[in-house]
Formats: C-alpha cells, structure tokens, sequence
C-alpha cells in the first residue's frame, strides 16, 4: 500500500512539474495577457515557479503540506481566470473549458487533501 501512495503523489505532481517550466515561453505569457492576467509577464512564470515547486514537494514528499498549498495557491486563480467557461459563446469551446474548470477543481480537492494529511509514507517528510 506505501508504493500506492508514493504513485498516487507522482502521478498529482506529474502535470505541475512538466507544465511548470512552460509558464515561462513567450507563447504562455501572452495567453495568459489575453485571458486578462495581470502583469503577465511577471505572473505567469511566477505561477510557473509555484506549480514547478509545489509539484516536486509532493512527489519527493518534501514538505508535501507546503507543496499542497503550494498547489492550491496556483490553482484557484489559474482555474478562475484561464478557464471561465461561463464567458464562452463558443459551444464547444465553453465545454472543454467546463472540462478544464472541473478537472481543475479535483486536483484542487487532491491538494487540499494533501494540505490536511501530508505525503504519506515513502516519503523525505517520514523519513526514518
């Protein structure tokens, strides 16, 4: 069962760690200008810095309630501004944001778990 959940905290990490280091092309900074980011420039590679970190935390289990709010702090504005399904007047394009908003919202309820109980066993926080 302790490799379940060191799989379980791998898996979680895995689309912060790769997606981090993203936030910081050209390309990701102007979306993230168009969808009305603020300071964009400065924002979105400093939520690329926050996902990157809160990812590897949880998947080393380094500190794994840091990296979960570390992830929630990301989440909830990220989820908020760049999925907003509710402004769409395309209807496909209104789905797969409703999509993204929800898949959003369950890896913002895997943080906050991981916020409350911590990494678990195999982990750097339970090391013995």
């Amino acid at each position: 069962m302790d490799y379940l959940v060191l799989l379980g905290r791998i898996l979680f990490a895995l689309i912060f760690v790769m997606a981090g280091p993203g936030h910081f092309t050209a390309n990701t900074i102007a979306y993230g200008a168009s969808k009305g980011v603020p300071l964009a420039s400065i924002a979105v590679p400093l939520s690329g810095i926050i996902a990157f970190a809160g990812g590897l935390s949880i998947a080393l289990g380094y500190r794994a309630r840091w990296g979960g709010w570390l992830i929630v702090l990301f989440l909830v504005p990220v989820t908020v501004m760049m999925h907003d399904f509710w402004a769409m007047t395309d209807p496909n394009m209104a789905q797969m944001q409703q999509i993204m908003f929800l898949k959003n919202l369950s890896m913002l309820g895997a943080a906050l778990l991981i916020a409350h109980f911590g990494s678990g066993p195999l982990s750097l926080d339970n090391r013995k």
